[in-house]
């Protein structure tokens, strides 16, 4: 690729054909876009991106383009993410392709840390008529943004019984999670009580649930109940995440909690159990496990395992 600089004036069509944009494989293009770098400054190098951002309709380089222009989080950057988000500009016509595009635009938002954009999130995730992955995203981006602003109306979110993707009810759970605020714990705490009609078909979201809480978990009462009623919860997958939340608390209680659920009936939830056990207070659960004759075959080939790999290793 041969780079003609005159002046520094930037001639953005010229740029583009140096590029091969139109012309060669996406992939070449996308690493001629790369090598731009060793021509042209910072500011410049946005200056480019951006104009490609909004005036180029092809996937295959949008996609790569949006997590180059990531490396810089230009404030300008931000702007044209935004009106993408919000299809006040379309940068291509396939309908997936675009659904691809906006999502992967809300996480590159979420980068910036910029409490302004919560809005535009917030929009996105409350339309219902919105596509799943887009607001998927934009739940995802207001965990990490970490605004507080977006507390009330993320529980609203996994609170709304009309909405009909639990995926955007665990998404938004996540975010709960990330987000830090106690202020979520009495409304998740008040869904897990509720057991609704369907609970047993979702457990993910009472998995998430769990793991927000976890993340939440401020020696509060409440909190505890709900991680000793998961630990006999219908779905193994919710049993460890409450295994996981305990091992991460300050309980008093989590220790003897947690050894429970080494006479669980399935395999993977003892093994899960074990682990964290071993992490909290080391080898004298291994100890334990192996000698006494009450633990099951399975848990002492684990504990074995566990003591070939990591105290002979240590030693």
């Amino acid at each position: 690729m041969l780079i003609l600089v005159v002046d520094k004036v930037l001639d953005f069509s010229v740029i583009l054909d140096q590029c091969g944009v139109g012309r060669e494989t996406p992939q070449n293009v996308v690493k001629n876009l790369a090598g731009l770098t060793e021509f042209y400054n910072k500011d410049e190098i946005v200056e480019i991106y951006n104009y490609i951002l909004e005036n180029v309709n092809e996937y295959d380089i949008l996609i790569n383009l949006i997590p180059m222009l990531d490396n810089y989080r230009a404030s300008s950057t931000l702007s044209i993410l935004l009106d993408i988000l919000l299809l006040k500009h379309t940068i291509c016509e396939d309908a997936d392709d675009l659904i691809s595009l906006r999502a992967l635009c809300a996480r590159a938002i979420s980068n910036y840390k910029d409490t302004s954009t919560v809005g535009a999130l917030l929009y996105c995730l409350n339309n219902k008529n919105e596509n799943y992955k887009v607001r998927l995203a934009c739940a995802d981006a207001l965990g990490r943004i970490g605004d507080r602003y977006a507390v009330k109306p993320l529980i609203d979110v996994v609170n709304d019984e009309e909405e009909k993707s639990v995926y955007v009810k665990e998404s938004a759970t996540f975010a709960l999670g990330l987000l830090g605020d106690t202020s979520a714990i009495d409304p998740l705490v008040a869904i897990m009580e509720k057991k609704q009609n369907l609970w047993d078909k979702f457990s993910f979201l009472k998995e998430k649930i769990v793991e927000a809480l976890g993340r939440l978990n401020t020696n509060n009462s409440k909190v505890l109940k709900v991680l000793k009623d998961s630990l006999m919860d219908s779905s193994p997958i919710v049993r460890i995440s409450a295994i996981e939340a305990l091992m991460n608390s300050e309980y008093d209680e989590a220790y003897d909690l947690i050894k429970t659920a080494l006479d669980d009936s399935d395999d993977e939830v003892k093994r899960n159990a074990l682990i964290a056990l071993y992490n909290m207070h080391g080898r004298d659960i291994l100890d334990e496990v192996i000698s006494l004759p009450s633990y099951s075959d399975f848990l002492k080939q684990e504990a074995q395992e566990i003591l070939e790999e990591y105290e002979d290793e240590d030693e």
